[in-house]
């Protein structure tokens, strides 16, 4: 069959077949036929992955943060149909199964220019007990929500928790997936990484508003917006690295209909159903007259008595909102959960600079042991540096020319002969260690295998 001929008797295969149905094809999407002696026996659908398990992102390791960029490099199992009766064919959708997934990551990255890491399914345990994935080795590692995605509220509920199935594509993918770098070959599936993502539970924003509600309102008392619900959405976008007026108002057109009902927004006259954000002119009315520093107590606060054990690796970075706030943050690494903020009016020079902040946000953590903190060449302070080591942490700083006696002592200490703890490599080691790693041919497919449809 041509191309479109082979793609139009798929479809029609599942569609006629599958209680399913064809479905509708989204994003990354990928076919397979399995021949078996020249014949089609069993037909594959393989998609996005979704965007949010908890079981799987738990069982990977995975923060916020990794998820969105490497999300790509989980693919989804959306149809899998035999094409024989029920019965015939003792163990062929084991076998169909597990030829499908030997071939998977060749074929998608030929289709789509990098190799997924893992396969994700799912089975409804009231009508399948998923014995086929069972016996193709595939982990059960717990259940979905039990939400359908709804183009208004984002997920309903549906009340059909669905068991969760996990196939590493590799014997080192979960590994991968969690590594600093994903391997060259995965690398086109990583997405940028984002701003930051900020995932709060309800109890964390109903605590959010209630700290905010406390806090004095500098416009007076006749306002359409309550400093609460303001304050608060400013404090989750600053988390979410937001840097400017205009983000805050996106980021507040971006909250769900219960969020903003739950954050106590006036609702929309006529409306029943819809709550409306503040704009533009709130927040910078908002911002202008605002005691920065109580502010800023009050969500260190907040930050302090939620983040529980502090993670080992934490960056230190600040940005100018245009020239009238600075917001220092301490994040975790792994997922950019933020940990601790200040705020300052400029980069330095002032009692109320960046590199003063940092001093002052360091200083008045509970306590550094085990932790590294790195940060730019700005932070490069003796003063900075003394204030990690008496928390009891070590420090990791960004050296430039700032800085150019110690500069050119780092210059003179690169420049000595090998040391015992960084020894340097001869050429032709490293040559012969690169070819070492050089991949074997492939061996043959075995005759059982899939084939991508068109």
């Amino acid at each position: 069959m041509a191309g479109e001929e082979q793609l139009e008797w798929f479809d029609a295969q599942l569609r006629d077949h599958h209680y399913l149905g064809a479905g509708r094809p989204v994003g990354d999407y990928l076919r397979q036929i399995v021949m078996v002696r020249g014949r089609p026996a069993a037909l594959l659908v393989w998609g996005p992955a979704c965007y949010a398990l908890k079981d799987r992102d738990e069982w990977i390791g995975w923060g916020a943060t990794m998820r969105v960029e490497r999300l790509k490099l989980v693919v989804q199992n959306r149809r899998f149909l035999l094409l024989t009766d029920k019965g015939a064919a003792p163990n062929l959708a084991s076998q169909t199964m597990a030829a499908a997934l030997r071939a998977l990551p060749a074929h998608w990255q030929a289709r789509f220019g990098y190799r997924p890491l893992l396969a994700e399914s799912f089975t409804d345990p009231e009508s399948y007990a998923g014995t086929c994935y069972k016996a193709s080795n595939w982990e059960p590692v717990g259940f979905s929500a039990g939400f359908s995605r709804h183009r208004a509220d984002f997920y309903v509920p549906n009340d059909r928790p669905k068991r969760l199935w996990l196939y590493p594509l590799g014997p080192k993918a979960r590994t991968q997936l969690c590594a600093a770098q994903p391997p060259p070959d995965c690398r086109a599936g990583v997405l940028p990484a984002p701003t930051g993502t900020l995932p709060l539970t309800r109890p964390q924003l109903e605590s959010l508003l209630e700290v905010f509600r406390r806090a004095p309102d500098p416009r007076g008392k006749s306002v359409q917006y309550r400093i609460g619900a303001v304050l608060t959405i400013v404090a989750m976008a600053l988390l979410c690295g937001r840097r400017e007026f205009s983000q805050f108002a996106r980021f507040a057109q971006s909250l769900s209909q219960p969020q903003r009902q739950l954050l106590g927004l006036p609702r929309k006259p006529g409306c029943k159903a819809f709550w409306q954000v503040p704009s533009y002119s709130v927040f910078y009315d908002v911002l202008t007259r605002l005691d920065a520093d109580a502010f800023a107590t009050l969500l260190v606060g907040w930050l302090q008595a939620h983040a529980g054990q502090l993670p080992c690796a934490l960056a230190l970075d600040g940005k100018m909102i245009r020239d009238h706030l600075g917001v220092l943050s301490l994040v975790d690494h792994d997922d950019g959960a933020p940990q601790a903020l200040a705020l300052y009016d400029q980069k330095e020079g002032t009692t109320r600079c960046e590199q003063t902040a940092a001093t002052a946000l360091l200083g008045g953590l509970p306590a550094l042991d085990g932790k590294v903190i790195t940060a730019d060449a700005l932070h490069c302070q003796r003063a900075t540096a003394r204030t990690i080591v008496e928390q009891g942490g070590e420090y990791c700083l960004q050296l430039k020319a700032n800085q150019p006696s110690l500069l050119d002592h780092a210059r003179q200490l690169d420049a000595l002969p090998d040391t015992p703890f960084l020894p340097r490599r001869p050429k032709a080691t490293a040559d012969s260690n690169i070819a070492a790693s050089t991949p074997s041919p492939s061996r043959p497919r075995p005759s059982t295998s899939p084939s991508p449809a068109a």
